[in-house]
């Protein structure tokens, strides 16, 4: 595969956004941004063996989700994605067929947010694909939700079902003795192709003060990460947290899944109590399954607790980390 007939084959054909002045074709691309909004910037990399197998997903799955977790991280701050670049380092065993669905899959998520590829670079290696995406959004001036914004009396809220992507995983592991009256596609899907919360996101970011974390790690992580940059104390309820309702037959124990799991990639976050019943209708009036769990208790310790009927747990920053073993 000649790298120059690779560029040739992914350069877009026709762009979506406005605001692009040039796209692939010089050393650089060049965009314009809008005035009254702040640009957001983030970048994830996936290595072959360590967050994607090719028997476990197709090339095309694979390289949605490599876009997915970058869009999920412009949602997490209130934003909308625009632009996205792929730097990926192609090993012998990926062929033509292999590389073209890569960005075939991330196209199919990028149409979806008319999001324009303006760049990246391909390189060769030795041993396993590695694929970097870099996501660039915009978010209204003033308008991104920070982490640091939690206060005492908020509310914690998620905008969807949590524990699916590991029990998606855990079918692909064969961990599971899955039961037949499981719909286990469901479970998969949630794994393979994530999808971002985009559109709550926006909402978040239209309230005067939200904090916010999309699940990567796990909701005790993303949640710790909320008390340790607002300094409060966070209280989750086991007995709320939104789930789908076959979770607890793939697992018993499946509250392990919820909080230590990762990759739903749904949004947690707080909102003062005095918003909540208007930015409950607002995610209802767009289907967002958005559910109340807990409320932020203090400014004590930065810590996040867990109340399971009358028990209280302090839940660790334990998630995906890939340094821990």
């Amino acid at each position: 595969m000649d790298e120059f007939d690779l560029i040739r084959r992914i350069t877009p054909t026709e762009t979506h956004q406005r605001s692009l002045v040039m796209g692939i074709g010089d050393d650089a691309s060049v965009y314009q941004p809008h005035s009254h909004c702040e640009e957001v910037v983030c970048v994830d990399t996936m290595v072959e063996h360590v967050h994607f197998r090719f028997d476990f997903s197709t090339p095309f799955e694979i390289g949605f989700k490599a876009l997915a977790v970058n869009v999920s991280d412009i949602a997490a701050m209130g934003g909308t994605p625009k632009y996205y670049l792929v730097s990926i380092a192609i090993p012998p065993h990926g062929d033509e067929t292999v590389v073209s669905a890569l960005y075939e899959g991330m196209k199919a998520l990028a149409d979806t947010y008319q999001m324009d590829l303006i760049g990246g670079d391909t390189v060769a290696t030795h041993s396993d694909f590695i694929i970097t995406v870099t996501v660039i959004g915009e978010v209204s001036k003033g308008k991104a939700c920070y982490r640091h914004s939690a206060q005492t009396g908020d509310i914690v809220f998620v905008t969807g079902e949590l524990g699916s992507s590991a029990a998606g995983l855990s079918l692909l592991m064969n961990e599971l003795d899955s039961p037949k009256a499981v719909d286990t596609a469901f479970f998969l899907e949630r794994h393979k192709k994530p999808q971002p919360h985009i559109a709550a996101g926006l909402i978040c970011s239209s309230y005067s003060r939200v904090s916010l974390n999309d699940v990567s790690d796990g909701l005790a992580s993303e949640l710790n990460e909320i008390a340790e940059a607002s300094h409060v104390t966070i209280e989750i309820d086991a007995n709320k947290l939104p789930i789908h309702p076959d979770l607890p037959v793939l697992r018993k124990d499946w509250l392990e899944w919820v909080l230590f799991g990762g990759e739903d990639f749904v949004l947690t976050g707080t909102i003062p109590q005095a918003d909540w019943d208007s930015f409950e209708m607002q995610c209802r009036k767009k289907d967002i399954q958005v559910k109340r769990i807990g409320q932020v208790k203090g400014d004590q310790a930065a810590s996040v607790l867990l109340k399971d009927n009358e028990q209280q747990t302090m839940l660790m920053k334990k998630g995906y980390n890939h340094f821990k073993k």
